[in-house]
């Protein structure tokens, strides 16, 4: 568990520490005291990235170079220390070069009323939803993710390129191809355990009175490199790779309906509860029954009696 956490130069603290109890924990006080970013800063130390935002340079207080996050958690001292130009992580201490021992320590699942933009919002949420567990379950996650963006950006840089020339945009297609099959599978895999836990939440919050679905969307089919070879001309034209991992997306059903364009806020809610609920319990099946730290940002208010009861049982 986490016990303290030290903050420095981070959204709203120049300095801060905070000790951790056991169980529960309360952070009670007024709109813009910093509730929220103490929430943040436990997701960084953990996982190296926030549950708010895709970049961690808006989190570097203004008029800051670097922000500074430490804590201790099971018995480990961690710390990073991140600016636009580097980052540091220390483990026990040392400097570390690479991040597998680090990030293999803590599992996080993070809940705000914003989740419900899972079901409201682009596809790059629910992408992000799925990154975020897989990264925490599978060592080759995120060194497959990263490789894939990178690719993915030069060859992109390529196809808005005045001219686009069909052999320097081919080049990025092997690292595309490999790093985008790792994904598509590893994403696939992880909807499979993902789909039966989020409909079991579901039906317990909705007392079985409505149907929900949850399945895997890939943006190409098995034979990824074909797709890529016959979608060439057609991503000059746009000017964009139009096929691939970053076109996935996760497909959620109520009662036979698209749940984006369909349910109502309230079936929403369930559905955004009932993923978060998922990917905790598939945390907690990948640990051997012990529980990721949860991170719940004042979503009670926006919950009715039910749900909130089925959030507390889970």
């Amino acid at each position: 568990m986490l016990t303290n956490l030290r903050l420095r130069n981070f959204r709203c603290f120049e300095g801060v520490s905070v000790d951790i109890g056991p169980a529960f924990n309360l952070f009670l006080g007024a709109n813009g005291e910093g509730k929220t970013t103490i929430l943040e800063a436990a997701c960084v130390l953990l996982r190296l990235q926030s549950q708010r935002s895709s970049s961690l340079v808006p989190v570097i207080q203004i008029s800051k170079k670097f922000f500074e996050v430490r804590g201790r958690f099971e018995e480990h001292e961690l710390e990073f220390r991140f600016s636009a130009l580097r980052r540091r992580v220390k483990f026990d201490e040392i400097e570390q070069r690479t991040l597998r021992e680090y990030l293999r320590i803590g599992r996080v699942v993070s809940l705000a009323n914003a989740d419900i933009e899972l079901v409201r919002g682009g596809s790059e949420g629910r992408r992000r939803y799925l990154d975020f567990l897989g990264a925490q379950i599978d060592g080759s996650y995120r060194p497959a993710l990263r490789a894939y963006e990178r690719a993915l950006r030069a060859r992109n840089t390529l196809l808005k390129s005045p001219v686009p020339r069909a052999r320097e945009v081919a080049a990025y297609d092997p690292p595309l191809i490999e790093h985008g099959r790792v994904l598509l599978r590893l994403r696939a895999e992880l909807t499979e355990m993902l789909a039966p836990l989020a409909i079991h939440a579901y039906q317990h919050i909705s007392a079985g009175r409505e149907k929900f679905e949850l399945r895997f969307l890939p943006g190409a089919s098995d034979d990824f490199g074909s797709d890529l070879e016959r979608s060439h001309s057609e991503s000059i034209r746009l000017r964009q790779t139009i096929v691939g991992p970053h076109r996935d997306d996760l497909e959620l059903i109520v009662d036979h309906l698209p749940a984006p364009q369909f349910a109502s806020e309230g079936q929403q809610r369930t559905i955004a509860l009932a993923m978060k609920i998922a990917q905790a319990e598939t945390l907690k099946k990948s640990r051997e029954g012990k529980a990721p730290l949860l991170l719940i940002d004042d979503i009670f208010g926006e919950l009715d009696h039910e749900r909130r009861n089925a959030l507390l049982d889970n």
